[in-house]
């Protein structure tokens, strides 16, 4: 069985859109999603409606940290870019939708995945993966989970760790359509990168392909992918609305970066 793992669509329609496409002309049998679907965007709703589509087919998804501010609405202190982008999502999605962002579970064991947004040690706490001490700690909490692999988001540039069985980490930056294996022996953890908003210069849609393998006799394999997609489209539908500038502006100029 192989996997779709999407994380961080953050409300971007015409990515999202691009990478399902993708993903479903290689055979793609099950999707993982992996929260954030909301935020920095400007559809919301459609982004939203897809997700639990997928879900009651069968996909998992779990919440990251801009569902749970979106479903929790405001908050003191919060920053007036970050206070106005939630209040706008809000007023697009209707209660169902606000309450369905709120039930979404931190973390789900399916497969030999361990699925989580931030990390698998303390998923609610939001922590980056920064670098190889985060990811061993998550790795760590995947294998007393029992759990050979640990996806997550959160971080929007795609990166792949692993732990060996005494407990030596790596790392690996991985490049676009090549397949890596993954030899189960070892603890891994994948991180696909933003679907809606990378943030390595190349303005096209990440996600990954993941094939789990059996875990006894066949080990996995994992394939990152880029997906172009129509960013100033994307661009267009945000400066359409009034969320802050900037938004619209941030994406264009990845756009740019990537030509």
């Amino acid at each position: 069985m192989t996997w779709a793992l999407i994380t961080d669509l953050h409300a971007n329609r015409q990515a999202l859109e691009a990478v399902l496409s993708h993903a479903r002309e290689q055979g793609v049998e099950r999707f993982a999603l992996l929260g954030d679907f909301v935020g920095y965007g400007a559809d919301p709703a459609w982004v939203v409606e897809q997700v639990q589509a997928l879900q009651a087919q069968g996909a998992v998804a779990v919440q990251g940290n801009h569902d749970a501010a979106v479903a929790a609405g405001e908050r003191p202190g919060m920053h007036a870019d970050a206070r106005a982008v939630v209040e706008w999502t809000r007023q697009q999605l209707g209660p169902q939708s606000l309450r369905w962002l709120a039930e979404l579970p931190l973390r789900v064991r399916e497969d030999a995945g361990l699925f989580t947004h931030a990390n698998a040690y303390d998923p609610g706490g939001w922590d980056y993966v920064m670098g190889r001490s985060e990811a061993m700690r998550s790795l760590q909490a995947a294998r007393n989970a029992q759990a050979r692999v640990n996806v997550c988001g959160h971080m929007h540039e795609p990166m792949l760790y692993h732990l060996s069985g005494v407990g030596k980490a790596g790392d690996f930056r991985p490049q676009a359509g090549v397949r890596v294996p993954l030899p189960c022996h070892r603890q891994w953890l994948i991180i696909p990168g933003s679907c809606g908003q990378p943030r390595d210069g190349n303005p096209a849609a990440c996600y990954a392909i993941w094939h789990p393998g059996d875990g006894v006799t066949e080990d996995g394999w994992i394939r990152f992918e880029r997906v172009p997609y129509d960013v100033e489209a994307a661009a267009d539908a945000l400066r359409q609305t009034t969320l802050p500038r900037p938004l619209a502006e941030r994406l264009a100029r990845r756009l740019l970066a990537g030509e």
